[in-house]
């Protein structure tokens, strides 16, 4: 891997931009939230420059409903909390603001700049690495500051026209993910963005540019340096969007799926195409297949799924070696999340929700034993649904499927509604009271 020179100085151009008048392009103020559009208005009556940036204009561009919307000012974070008081500003390695309205939350940055010695402190570069990103400059120096040129087009709320300093346009246009600058010394400041180009590609079907695409397989070690959090964050973006089987895929064609989930992915070079490989894509398909249909979807669930693999192989190690079956689920489950949080630091209620799947499989094998017991289990409708994904992926697993989805129409403290598959959301059941009289040791 070639680190590029640091000590070489690049200086950018300032260059016109492309002008794009409000008669020339589809997006309408209709499209945009209405918060969004009143800090818009807000930074602009206070003097200000303001623009929506990124996916909010790309995603209305290509006739998609953005999920939320950026804003981009002149205005300092400072200057920003002056002007909202439902302003709160958070991070070091980025300084932004965020406006809340309600459940929406529209965050505001402020133009950045490119980082020199003299940034003080500003901002930090570390083996070409941006540790800290506070150098603030204009419009015409943020566009180099960010990725790729889909997410590099400004809406100026002043007369509604687009600004396109890199082409943005043109590529949406043709379908093409393009990074702005050299791809190698972009991968360099934020390894991540390898990950984000399999995103935006999967996401928005876009061709990974041959330019941003060489560079992949030499740099992808990088991710190995990045905080195991901001992994987790990533991966949530990667696999609950409603394009994780796509997302999966791109990663493993990559190489990339490795530095999220080193244990499946060393299992799947091994078995490629067998069990595992099926069980996974029909997991992630499922998931799509929620997200698209407006249902809610637990990560706790994926999580039980991409490392299903890894868990078992450890657990029938245990039980080779004189453990119980549930001994054994236990011990490796402990195992496979201890290693696993290594990579993406998962919080402790989404591994706790895998090791009860896991552990309820075996459970789920024991029928007509302790059956109300089971039910009763706040995790049993997703660790119900896990086993249906086991038989859908070819496990001879008819029985006990037939027993549970019986049982569930039939046991009066189940309820009566037909089975739906609902592993994302797990019924919750209030236990009954104990009657106050009793004085007896369990009271």
């Amino acid at each position: 891997m070639t680190i590029p020179d640091k000590s070489k100085k690049v200086t950018k151009l300032k260059i016109k931009p492309t002008i794009i008048t409000r008669d020339q392009h589809t997006i309408s103020r209709a499209a945009i939230s209405e918060n969004a559009l009143k800090v818009l208005y807000r930074l602009k009556n206070a003097e200000y420059k303001a623009y929506l940036v990124g996916g909010g204009v790309r995603d209305i561009l290509l006739g998609r409903e953005p999920k939320d919307f950026d804003v981009v000012t002149d205005a300092k974070p400072e200057q920003i909390r002056e002007l909202f008081r439902n302003c709160r500003l958070i991070g070091r390695r980025f300084r932004l603001a965020h406006v809340r309205f309600g459940d929406e939350l529209i965050e505001v940055s402020t133009f950045r700049a490119a980082h020199h010695v003299s940034d003080q402190g500003e901002g930090h570069t570390e083996d070409g690495r941006i540790i800290r990103d506070n150098v603030y400059g204009d419009i015409d120096d943020d566009v180099w500051r960010r990725d790729f040129t889909i997410n590099a087009l400004f809406y100026n709320i002043k007369d509604f026209s687009i600004v396109d300093y890199v082409g943005g346009v043109k590529d949406l246009e043709a379908g093409q993910l393009r990074l702005i600058g050299d791809p190698a010394q972009r991968y360099i400041e934020d390894p991540v963005r390898m990950l984000r180009a399999i995103r935006f590609s999967s996401k928005l079907g876009l061709n990974i540019h041959p330019e941003a695409e060489k560079p992949i397989g030499e740099y992808a070690a990088l991710l190995k340096d990045i905080p195991a959090a901001r992994l987790f964050e990533e991966m949530l973006k990667l696999f609950m969007g409603g394009y994780a089987l796509q997302t999966f895929e791109s990663l493993r064609h990559y190489s990339l799926f490795q530095y999220l989930f080193p244990q499946t992915d060393k299992l799947l070079d091994t078995q490629e195409r067998d069990y595992p490989h099926t069980f996974i894509m029909q997991a992630l398909k499922n998931t799509d297949q929620r997200i698209n249909e407006g249902n809610s979807v637990a990560p706790g669930f994926l999580l039980a799924a991409l490392l299903w693999e890894p868990m078992r192989v450890i657990a029938d190690e245990h039980i080779a070696n004189g453990l119980s079956e549930m001994e054994a689920v236990q011990l490796a489950g402990d195992t496979v999340v201890s290693r696993q949080i290594l990579s993406t630091a998962m919080p402790r209620r989404f591994t706790h929700m895998a090791r009860d799947i896991w552990t309820l499989q075996v459970r789920l094998k024991r029928t007509k034993k302790r059956a109300i017991r089971v039910l009763m289990h706040p995790k049993f409708r997703a660790a119900y649904d896990f086993l249906l994904l086991r038989a859908q992926a070819g496990e001879p697993l008819g029985e006990f499927v037939n027993y549970w989805t019986k049982e569930q129409l039939e046991e009066p403290l189940a309820g009566k509604e037909k089975i739906k598959p609902g592993y994302h959301k797990p019924r919750s059941r209030r236990r009954p009271r104990k009657n106050q009289n009793n004085n007896s040791a369990d009271s």
